[in-house]
């Protein structure tokens, strides 16, 4: 064991690992990101390589232990752990994952740890994956962005690229080390919906799988995802035909995103609706669906 983490075992020789990263405690509209990894981890068979020091990078008092109790008897503790784990896509490609909440201190520490890892195990590149919520209709594709320190790395991938100083989280934090040791590293985010931001949304987390796919050629299925998104589109498109206020804002986001598609100039932003109350009918809507 390091400072900084503990290894199961010994480490394994792995041919041109990908690392894939997906921390939470940053921006993740509808957990888009959290189901895409879980995706990946279970397409993979993933099991734990390296857990990195809880008691150093994690304050129990904002994430507290959860206690198992049962008829009296406090039967276990199930703490918060960030763990690096390892498993292979459908083709063989080894993968390697980054999960669990972003540190609450040492961050530069952290992502020495992670870089010093990254290395022992011949990682060539690394992709974190996020979701924010955005003005587009649920009735097109999820659109990706990317960002990277590298601007070679930005100018290799068709995504959007964005102008903005905003806070950043560790995946951030993590593109900088990574690529400072030599190892090519992107964020991929996907837009979801700014009404339905606060739900599931299953569509996102298909859209960030094949983004992976075409950055690094990692492949797992995504069946049930689709089969999800597919119920999820034909809920929210039952509930828009039935209020003629929904469908027209989803038809002013449809005529945005498609005259950004063309490069045309989009619709004025101010003129969008609040998506507030539309996401707060739609909540409700689900819930009674599901009751």
């Amino acid at each position: 064991m390091t400072d900084t983490y503990e290894l199961h075992g010994e480490l394994p020789s792995l041919d041109r690992p990908v690392l894939v990263v997906s921390m939470q405690g940053w921006i993740d509209a509808s957990g888009a990101a959290a189901a895409a990894m879980a995706a990946l981890q279970d397409g993979c068979k993933s099991a734990p390589l390296a857990t990195f020091d809880s008691d150093r990078f994690i304050d129990y008092r904002a994430r507290r232990p959860l206690m198992e109790l049962r008829e009296g008897v406090n039967t276990r503790l199930v703490w918060n752990e960030i763990e690096l784990k390892l498993g292979h896509d459908m083709a063989g490609h080894a993968v390697l994952t980054l999960t669990g909440p972003e540190p609450d201190s040492q961050w530069k520490a952290f992502a020495r740890g992670l870089t010093d890892l990254a290395l022992r195990l011949g990682v060539y590149q690394m992709v974190a994956l996020g979701a924010y919520p955005f003005a587009t209709p649920h009735t097109r594709s999820s659109r990706l962005s990317s960002s990277s320190p590298s601007a070679d790395v930005i100018a290799s991938v068709p995504y959007l690229k964005n102008s903005v100083d905003v806070p950043a989280g560790m995946s951030a934090v993590l593109e900088h080390s990574l690529t400072e040791a030599g190892i090519a590293s992107l964020g991929i985010w996907v837009q979801v919906p700014h009404y339905v931001s606060a739900m599931s949304y299953p569509a996102a987390s298909v859209e960030l799988l094949e983004g992976l796919r075409t950055v690094t050629g990692v492949s797992v299925a995504t069946h049930s995802l689709t089969r999800e998104a597919e119920v999820q589109r034909a809920r929210i498109d039952q509930l828009v035909s039935g209020n003629d206020e929904h469908s027209d804002m989803v038809h002013q986001l449809e005529q945005a995103y498609d005259s950004l598609a063309q490069q045309a100039p989009p619709l004025d932003a101010n003129d969008l609706p609040s998506a507030d109350e539309l996401a707060a009918e739609f909540e409700q809507f689900l819930r009674d669906q599901d009751e």
